[in-house]
């Protein structure tokens, strides 16, 4: 999938409405201004005031540019179910007694619900289950079957979701199979930005990042990949747990951000390993070694790590 480098770059192409105030134009053209002059995409959104439309607009072009990638895994999935190595982590993580795993992401996609249908379990993402999905009133709804609930992957998505929309009278909807967005609707997707945090707090969020906590609370170890540590809001019950009971932590990412590599070292992460690219094929830092040290197989990467760790190749 894309990441926000790209993102940022398809944003300053898009074109916005002719129907901005020159208050909103200005305010776009001083955002474009600081992506241009190098800064990052959440830095950029950061040290501008966007309007509520303008902020639609921004989630409207960030789907448009994401959804082509989302559907391509879709497809790549169709013609192999083993395209993704996270299926194969789902299979391994269910053969055991668990019935639920959490996933939480802030990512739009779904490669985490595609995975675990090519897995052959369920998913759950605080939606009733369907083409028009109401909100679940219960986070621990799950199918049964003869009584039993079916292995499910809990997916919480704090950011939001592709298929995740709301009207101009704020009702929430996830619509699984919609390529445009519905006459009428927003897209439920919060974007890097100033407004990131205050609207967290309402619907679904509000409710997806309290599941979302709950998961972390209660979670025996921790396996993050690709994510940089810079969700202040998502990492918080991670980051007590790793410092409080030293709870188990593995990060594999293609590049350790400074953020992670400043978390990892600061002392209050007791027990971890963090694999990152290096010139041998990857580097690896732990606890007990913050220094690092090379490794000859490329383990950053998820296939090549489970082909290692479960000895199961794809």
């Amino acid at each position: 999938m894309p990441g926000m480098s790209a993102l940022a770059v398809h944003l300053t192409s898009a074109a916005p409405p002719a129907a901005w105030t020159a208050e909103e134009s200005k305010e776009w053209a001083a955002f474009l201004a600081h992506l241009k002059a190098g800064t990052d995409l959440e830095s950029a959104l950061q040290a501008v005031r966007p309007t509520e439309r303008q902020t639609h607009f921004i989630a409207s072009a960030t789907r448009e540019f994401l959804l082509p990638s989302d559907l391509a895994v879709l497809s790549a999935l169709l013609a192999d179910r083993h395209h993704l190595p996270l299926s194969r982590l789902y299979r391994h993580l269910f053969d055991s007694t668990h019935t639920t795993l959490h996933v939480v992401t802030p990512n739009y996609d779904r490669l985490a619900e595609y995975a675990a249908d090519a897995a052959d379990v369920s998913t759950f993402t605080g939606f009733n289950y369907g083409y028009l999905q109401s909100r679940a009133r219960d986070p621990r709804t799950r199918i049964t079957i003869r009584g039993r609930e079916t292995r499910t992957v809990a997916v919480w998505k704090v950011h939001g979701s592709l298929d995740w929309f709301q009207d101009a009278a704020k009702q929430i909807i996830g619509i699984r199979s919609a390529l445009a967005i519905p006459p009428d609707y927003a897209p439920l997707m919060i974007t890097p930005g100033i407004d990131k945090y205050r609207l967290t707090h309402g619907e679904p969020f509000r409710t997806i990042l309290a599941c979302s906590d709950n998961a972390l609370e209660n979670a025996r170890a921790y396996f993050c990949v690709g994510y940089g540590f810079n969700d202040e809001h998502v990492q918080t019950k991670l980051i007590e747990r790793c410092d409080r009971d030293s709870t188990p932590l593995v990060v594999i990412t293609r590049e350790l951000t400074p953020t992670a590599k400043t978390f990892l070292t600061s002392g209050r992460c007791r027990r971890y390993l963090a694999i990152e690219d290096g010139p041998a094929g990857a580097r690896a830092y732990m606890h007990d070694a913050p220094a690092g040290f090379d490794l000859d197989q490329p383990l950053w990467r998820l296939d090549q790590f489970l082909d290692h760790i479960t000895g199961t190749p794809a």
